[in-house]
């Protein structure tokens, strides 16, 4: 088992559908569940949306433009096979899917919806609940 290691630079929360990414100090993820106040809490896969820097600067976006929750800079996150197991803070995310990108990345910028593909994130599940502070170390292990 290879690891990788990275840090996390942003953490985000959506209170509501459609309501501006709120950035946050630190947040609990809960076993099962997903990140305390954020809106994608309790769905099975799609629990946290976790994007690396270098996909944020490549497009020449604002960090939580992407709706992501998490952001790390050191690794890229690109292809992270399903199983991977991100170490944040004392909490553990288990990787389910990328990201596909949708309709709303083209309201952000003229065809980035396409330029994006493959590159949007990676959604996790929260496999160990714990606290995740901007600054903490991320583990990557495939």
């Amino acid at each position: 088992m290879s690891s990788k290691e990275a840090k996390v630079t942003h953490i985000f929360l959506k209170t509501a559908h459609g309501a501006p990414m709120e950035p946050v100090k630190s947040t609990n993820a809960i076993t099962g569940e997903g990140l305390q106040n954020d809106v994608s809490r309790g769905r099975k896969r799609r629990q946290v949306l976790v994007v690396d820097t270098h996909t944020i600067n490549e497009f020449g976006l604002s960090p939580g433009t992407l709706r992501e929750n998490i952001i790390l800079d050191g690794q890229s996150l690109s292809g992270a096979q399903r199983g991977t197991v991100i170490k944040v803070g004392n909490a553990k995310l288990e990787v389910t899917l990328d990201c596909a990108p949708c309709d709303y990345l083209d309201g952000i910028k003229d065809g980035l919806q396409d330029d994006i593909e493959g590159k949007r994130g990676t959604l996790c599940r929260v496999l160990h609940g714990g606290v995740i502070t901007v600054g903490d170390r991320a583990i990557i292990s495939e």
